[in-house]
């Protein structure tokens, strides 16, 4: 987990949220999140790199549409990063701000 971009991590977490999502619907999302245009050219090479680092797994809704899920080792990875996020940052119900 260490070795990915923020974006690469963004993209492991609405994978997770999402129920097998096809690019266009995680474009989607995070051109919300980003409040800005997500490029084929940037989405699809990372979704690449995170498959071939094992974390999350490619399969085909049909002919020309491909849908991703996180495999255990990235919802380990996942789980690992969150774990890690808390030691640093105080849940917002406990927080004096």
């Amino acid at each position: 987990m260490y070795d990915l971009t923020g974006f690469q991590r963004d993209l492991l977490y609405v994978i997770a949220g999402g129920d097998d999502p096809h690019g266009l619907a995680l474009k989607a999302e995070l051109e919300d999140y980003y409040q800005s245009e997500i490029n084929h050219g940037q989405l699809y090479p990372n979704l690449d790199t995170l498959v071939n680092k094992g974390l999350i797994e490619k399969g085909t809704q049909d002919q020309r549409t491909n849908i991703y899920s996180l495999t255990r080792r990235g919802r380990r990875e996942l789980e690992d990063r969150q774990e890690w996020e808390q030691k640093y940052v105080e849940p917002a119900e406990t927080s004096s701000a």
